[in-house]
């Protein structure tokens, strides 16, 4: 288990991104259940997914063992009422009102970890972090934390916040976070939770496709390095993909997607055997891509 931050939470290396759950309530409850009970106990979802249908399923299934588990979700994007779409909506009076349905909805009376589910350099910034303040007073959550991938965004809730976690996309193939944003976190003490570490797929099988920047050809390229790692030291492409990130000592989790018992089940394995990466290793992986960073919102 990992620190999260400046918190008291102890967080798995791998943990349950609930976006990807499906309708199907019996094999939700036991995906849920069957990851806790193999030792992920970090569970990862939003009042935007599935129009709240999301943190209900995650409450349903984790309510039996609440006090073992670490449930986050989000807040900040408000559904309009013809449930066309939503809208942006960081206000305090939002996220005060907001935090109650989510709360039901999770069938808890505390949720562990509480972010912003974006954020612009626009927004209401010390009134965003008051709400989260108060709420922290109130006992409705335990800490709280952002999820962006904007610079400016991030370095804000640095200077102005009691933040423990940013949630950013970070793997081989998105590798902006190691332009300067993971140095800054780890210097402060607040803790990464990665999403998107298999890049879609790509890094862990997926036929090749172009992804941000790279050609599909260059996606194939990071690929095969992945592969290459892999083969030499006896692990899984999902093994290698994870230990790239994990390598950083700001990362105190990646979050996996899971939709299936057979994702599962590598998540668990690969939780298990915590690859580690030699330096040469991560090398030869941070090659195999060139380098790019944020061009926007830096």
């Amino acid at each position: 288990m990992n620190p999260l931050g400046k918190s008291d939470l102890l967080v798995s290396a791998v943990s349950f991104g609930c976006m990807s759950l499906g309708e199907n309530a019996m094999a939700y409850k036991d995906l849920l259940r069957k990851a806790a009970d193999a030792g992920i106990n970090y569970f990862d979802t939003a009042d935007l997914y599935q129009k709240g249908l999301n943190e209900l399923y995650v409450g349903e299934a984790l309510k039996p063992i609440r006090k073992d588990v670490i449930i986050a979700t989000k807040v900040g994007n408000q559904w309009r009422p013809d449930g066309t779409g939503w809208d942006w909506n960081p206000s305090k009076d939002y996220i005060l009102k907001h935090v109650d349905q989510s709360l039901k909805r999770l069938k808890t009376d505390y949720i562990d970890l509480y972010q912003l589910h974006g954020g612009t350099i626009d927004d209401p910034i010390d009134e965003t972090i008051d709400a989260f303040e108060l709420l922290k007073q109130q006992g409705k959550i335990r800490w709280y934390g952002i999820s962006s991938i904007r610079p400016n965004v991030v370095r804000e809730y640095v200077k102005r916040s009691n933040i423990v976690s940013v949630m950013l996309q970070y793997s081989l193939l998105d590798h902006r976070p190691e332009e300067s944003l993971l140095a800054l976190l780890h210097e402060h003490d607040i803790s990464v939770i990665c999403r998107g570490a298999i890049a879609q797929g790509l890094l862990v099988g997926k036929a090749a496709d172009s992804y941000l920047q790279y050609t599909d050809g260059e996606v194939a390229k990071a690929a095969k390095a992945v592969d290459r790692v892999a083969n030499e030291s006896g692990l899984t492409s999902l093994d290698v993909a994870l230990g790239y990130v994990w390598a950083h000592p700001a990362v105190a989790t990646a979050t996996l997607g899971i939709r299936t018992t057979a994702q599962l089940d590598e998540g668990i394995q690969a939780l298990r055997r915590a690859a580690t990466l030699s330096e040469g290793q991560q090398r030869l992986l941070r090659h195999s891509v060139r380098s790019f960073g944020y061009e926007v919102h830096r």
